[in-house]
């Protein structure tokens, strides 16, 4: 097999790229939208969709990105264009990293901005006792000075840990943030299983409702799987390049999609014990969840000044091992370019998410709805992010050189190996498209 140079390095240690990927897969939308549409959308039998679409889609073309990352050791843009030459396809196919790279700064710019809104409410919940948790939330979103505040240091905090480098800043920092996210959850999940309503909670997420279950859930499902796992923006594929060549692409994957799982499940499982313990409050979700219902129940609780604080601590630290994913692939490939540094490259695209994420901080109405973001989130996720990843299952199905893949893969039992084939030529760009569309129409 030949070696392939890293250009940015190797994480140290097999784990740190599980991790890392799970990092950047756990977010906000996993611990304030999965819990709440597995509860509406029919308990245990949307836990057991989405997890045969995690298998049938999220996992495939996880692999892809993560194989195509690997086999060129750079950026998303200069992987795509490399495996295409070798594959003798035209290096067209570069685009496909240019729109997930163009994705992710659209994403940080308002993902930023709602960061730094969680990281305003550590010190709201230890502080507040206002129970009218709905115009606390509105004065803060109406208050543009300080949304920028709190957006200028979530996007810096992002800036200092990827200039840092592969080693000295991703790969430690998620060493830290991880763990500690870790450990947060089971204190979370602890404190519902004593002091709030467990069995009505595991009811909500787990009891399974098939009268509920719709096409429509299917597709609510299939964009879960999709997005959780943070595909089509080239964050796995970033992570990917600096995966050593003795690491097993598969079973990482595998953990990687387990681990991502396993958290939404446990957030729903620390969140939904406290919501249900409060009577009259709502099973919202998004952002209502955790700023509004969340934060009438912490301030009328025992010891909520410290519960609260705790769980905006976990917000803040998922928030920003997903943050780091986002901005990575960019500064990979200007930097990688020979025109900046790491440390130019890191601010220059992070400015350029600060700079759009203003017109987020500023477009908040009395209401508390969005105009800005709504758009930006739309042309974002809901289209370049579905498209990529539909790209890179059609591109590594159809156009990538067999030969390539095994070779890149290594000793993969032959079994798998055609099921997979299977998957991302078939299963994978299907229902990627049809969530394409969905979320267009």
């Amino acid at each position: 097999m030949q070696k392939t140079l890293k250009s940015h390095g190797t994480w140290i240690g097999k784990w740190t790229f599980v991790l890392a990927a799970t990092g950047s897969a756990v977010g906000l939308g996993n611990i304030w939208g999965f819990p709440y549409k597995a509860g509406t959308e029919g308990g245990g039998a949307f836990v057991l969709i989405y997890l045969l679409c995690i298998v049938l889609i999220g996992l495939p073309i996880m692999l892809s990105e993560i194989l195509i990352g690997r086999r060129s050791g750079n950026s998303p843009i200069n992987s795509m264009k490399k495996s295409a030459i070798d594959s003798d396809v035209s290096s067209a196919w570069q685009g496909v990293g240019w729109i997930g790279i163009s994705a992710g700064i659209l994403i940080l710019s308002f993902y930023s901005v709602i960061a730094g809104i969680c990281l305003k409410y550590i010190f709201v919940s230890a502080s507040s006792n206002d129970l009218d948790t709905a115009g606390q939330f509105l004065s803060i979103v109406n208050s543009p000075k300080e949304l920028m505040l709190w957006h200028t240091i979530f996007m810096g905090l992002t800036m200092f840990i990827v200039s840092a480098g592969v080693k000295k800043g991703i790969g430690r920092m998620v060493k830290i943030l991880m763990p500690m996210l870790g450990l947060l959850l089971i204190f979370m999940v602890v404190y519902g299983i004593i002091n709030g309503a467990f069995k009505e909670a595991l009811s909500f997420l787990f009891k399974p409702d098939f009268t509920k279950i719709t096409s429509d859930t299917f597709l609510v499902a299939m964009g879960q799987a999709f997005f959780s796992l943070s595909l089509g923006m080239g964050s796995i594929m970033a992570y990917g390049a600096y995966m050593s060549k003795d690491q097993n692409i598969a079973s990482t994957s595998v953990s990687v999609g387990a681990l991502d799982t396993l958290v939404a499940i446990m957030a729903g499982l620390a969140v939904f014990p406290i919501i249900f313990a409060i009577q009259g409050l709502e099973a919202s979700g998004g952002p209502g969840l955790v700023f509004i219902s969340l934060q009438t129940a912490f301030n009328t609780m025992d010891f909520g000044n410290i519960i609260g604080p705790i769980f905006f601590i976990l917000l803040s630290v998922a928030a920003l091992s997903s943050s780091i994913s986002i901005l990575e692939p960019g500064v990979a490939y200007l930097a990688e370019e020979g025109y900046l540094s790491r440390t130019k490259s890191a601010i220059i695209i992070s400015i350029t998410c600060w700079l759009i994420g203003i017109g987020t901080a500023f477009g908040f109405d009395q209401d508390g709805n969005n105009f800005f973001q709504a758009n930006v989130e739309l042309i974002s996720v809901n289209i370049m992010q579905p498209l990529g990843g539909m790209l890179i299952a059609i591109f590594i199905g159809w156009f990538m050189k067999e030969s390539l893949i095994k070779d890149e893969l290594g000793d993969i039992n032959q079994a798998i190996y055609q099921i997979w084939r299977i998957f991302i030529k078939f299963v994978a760009p299907i229902g990627v498209g049809i969530v394409l569309i969905s979320q267009l129409f």
